[in-house]
């Protein structure tokens, strides 16, 4: 099989052939020069080139694929229900981050772009669809029940990008991804993004990726250098409650994962009951509750954000320079994707595990899966170690409140039931872990 050599990477988007209007939208949003993943695959997408790209969350994928994918669209209108470019994610939350990044370029060519995601209103992704887009954002579940509604045809998509697709392996929709990429245009452009490229992974590429050009930048959060990572040794659950409380009442943003729903929406309850300004975030919540908590924390009205790997991937906070672990992560990837809401575009930040004597055996080989040498040290609540690694400090104590975050109230037609939860169509569907 003949390989096409790669073009070579550039170091300025005024080196790109692209629309003026791109250009120029760059420039206005701030984006003065390329992160490396950028400079290496623009130059052979926007030429066709099928991409198989590798980067840790926070390098910049969204517009290596995006910049290419809506200037070879450009130009173009689709039909009612045809869009002819797709990006599939696997989470909601990346889905609403990719539609936000996209938007004010898609606007800049004059380029519809839709997003469908369960938790919606699917009548509503239809009506969108029908009135005709040409970029489909979507997470795999919810598109397919669109296209089994006939509201959607993925016949006329000539460029299709799997964004975080070792996720979608890793919480089973590589089923429906794979029968999903078998309807698009079989001479299309295919791109693929990963954190990871692993056997799932490998599989897709040899399936739908032709003399794809290879790109492998930042390939962990272990190699990040502005990363610090601490594994704090505590001595038992009590000890470890103490110790993440005060570390929820320091002075500044933080994110603290949990592996459970329930204790997700328990610790956010505690933490409000002793002055912490909390809220909790998990698939148990609808789109728009989740979407309100978010903004929320971006806002500053919520400090600390306790989370389920729902938010371990998709989520872009700025300045955050802390995550923790109140319970460790099962495997070095959830691992990685969870410190990757830190130190992100060559910002600073740490990564802390809060774990138990019975899990250090456990932690001490996923640090090594994951490239990692952390700085280990044991601490209680009141250490000056640990106000010094984290912030830590005493919480006030007094009960503050924090708005719930209410779904907005849907319009009901009165001819038929509301299908705003999305009917399940053809068969089970990959079951989220968080």
């Amino acid at each position: 099989m003949t390989v096409t050599p790669a073009l070579p990477s550039v170091e300025s988007f005024d080196a790109l052939d692209m629309p003026p209007a791109l250009t120029k939208t760059l420039a206005a949003q701030g984006v003065t020069e390329p992160f490396p993943i950028q400079g290496a695959t623009l130059p052979n997408s926007l030429a066709g080139r099928d991409i198989l790209g590798r980067g840790r969350t926070g390098s910049g994928k969204t517009l290596a694929f995006g910049l290419a994918l809506l200037a070879r669209t450009a130009g173009r209108r689709a039909e009612p229900k045809a869009p002819l470019a797709l990006v599939l994610v696997p989470t909601r939350e990346l889905a609403q981050q990719v539609t936000d990044a996209l938007t004010p370029y898609a606007t800049a060519v004059n380029l519809r772009l839709t997003t469908v995601v369960g938790g919606m209103s699917i009548g509503r992704q239809a009506g969108s669809l029908r009135r005709g887009a040409e970029v489909l954002v979507a997470t795999p579940g919810r598109l397919k029940d669109l296209i089994d509604r006939g509201d959607c045809t993925l016949a006329r998509v000539g460029i299709t990008v799997l964004d975080e697709a070792d996720q979608m392996a890793d919480m089973g929709f590589m089923p429906q991804v794979t029968a999903l990429l078998k309807q698009v245009e079989p001479d299309g452009q295919r791109m693929l993004f990963s954190a990871t490229l692993d056997k799932n992974i490998d599989k897709l590429v040899r399936m739908f990726l032709s003399d794809p050009v290879v790109h492998s930048v930042d390939p962990s959060a272990g190699a990040v250098t502005t990363m610090e990572h601490h594994v704090l040794h505590v001595l038992d659950e009590t000890d470890k409650k103490a110790v993440a409380l005060r570390i929820a009442a320091r002075d500044g943003r933080v994110i603290l994962f949990v592996d459970t729903k329930r204790g997700a929406d328990r610790f956010a309850k505690r933490l409000l009951a002793n002055g912490v300004r909390a809220s909790a975030l998990h698939g148990g919540r609808s789109q728009p509750q989740r979407n309100r908590t978010l903004d929320q924390f971006k806002n500053g009205q919520v400090t600390a954000l306790v989370a389920t790997n729902v938010a371990a991937r998709g989520i872009h906070v700025d300045d955050l320079d802390l995550v923790v672990n109140v319970d460790p992560p099962t495997d070095h990837k959830d691992y990685l994707h969870r410190g990757g809401r830190t130190a992100r575009a060559g910002e600073s930040g740490s990564v802390v595990t809060l774990v138990l004597p019975e899990q250090k055996r456990e932690m001490t080989r996923l640090m090594s899966d994951a490239g990692i040498s952390p700085r280990t040290v044991r601490v209680k609540s009141g250490d000056a170690e640990l106000s010094r690694i984290t912030g830590a400090r005493e919480p006030s104590g007094v009960p503050v409140v924090v708005e719930v975050p209410q779904p907005a109230a849907q319009p009901q037609a009165k001819s038929r039931p509301r299908r705003g939860g999305g009917a399940r169509r053809g068969g089970p569907r990959p079951r989220s872990r968080s």
